[in-house]
């Protein structure tokens, strides 16, 4: 089953008013079963609210959006994604553990269950020594790695992602990046992610879409065949021929990839 269709989307804010914005204009976007898509672009080129128009956190001014089959309002309410943002949106008065656990304790999961759950979401993340922590007692990026966690507890078939991986450190962040890729590899989830990082997007991207300024647009998208995504792979010719590419759309430089288009 497609995991996403956007179908000629355009979003304006604050319409007709003096400070109408057009954040997105005529976007078209399919995101099949299992396949992972970054969306890359320049600041303010709509990547984030097309996240969240995917997610029914906001709505289309015109288009459609459907998640699973169903109207992105269904998906919603039938949790079919897990999703985790720039901001790590901690409950602080929840433990770091009991954070972890609520998406599992709103699908009814048995405390036992939920509480083996989230303890394996943060031994992912390097954090099962800090489970009785609350959330002040973090820094930032230790913040949204339980933010990651969380999104990761339900195995949805749908995670999407606003640069989870911004805050951290290069170690962890390339750690999290390959665990990631082996989540929805073993899962055959499908992935949209955010990131402002061209390395990024190419290392955990199937298909990377290039976004234009804004009013967003969809200006080119990138396959992406690697033979692996390992560190031997962030130092093959192949990995830096895509990033080349990409960094050219970026700049409006058409690639000269044949798998650019």
């Amino acid at each position: 089953m497609t995991a996403v269709v956007v179908d000629k989307v355009t979003k304006v804010f604050n319409q007709g008013r003096a400070d109408e914005v057009t954040a997105l204009s005529e976007v078209e976007l399919t995101v099949a079963g299992g396949e992972f898509v970054s969306l890359i672009g320049p600041s303010g080129c709509g990547k984030s609210t097309l996240l969240r128009l995917i997610a029914d956190l906001i709505e289309p001014t015109t288009g459609t959006v459907t998640v699973a089959g169903k109207n992105a309002g269904q998906a919603r309410r039938d949790q079919d994604y897990g999703i985790a943002f720039q901001q790590a949106g901690l409950f602080e008065w929840r433990t770091v553990l009991r954070n972890v656990e609520l998406p599992l304790e709103l699908r009814g999961l048995s405390r036992a269950g939920r509480r083996a759950r989230a303890e394996e979401m943060l031994a992912l993340v390097g954090l099962a020594e800090f489970a009785g922590h609350y959330p002040a007692q973090l820094s930032g990026g230790m913040q949204q790695r339980v933010a990651i966690a969380r999104a990761l507890a339900v195995q949805p078939p749908l995670l999407l992602m606003d640069e989870p991986f911004g805050a951290l450190d290069e170690m962890t962040r390339e750690r999290l990046q390959s665990e990631l890729l082996g989540i929805c590899a073993q899962t055959g989830t499908s992935t949209v992610f955010v990131t402002h990082s061209i390395s990024e997007a190419v290392f955990l991207s199937d298909r990377v879409v290039v976004m234009s300024a804004r009013p967003g647009r969809i200006t080119a998208a990138i396959d992406v065949d690697l033979p692996a995504r390992d560190d031997a792979a962030r130092q093959s010719d192949r990995y830096f021929g895509y990033v080349t590419s990409v960094r050219q759309e970026l700049r409006g430089v058409p690639s000269q990839r044949a798998d650019a288009r």
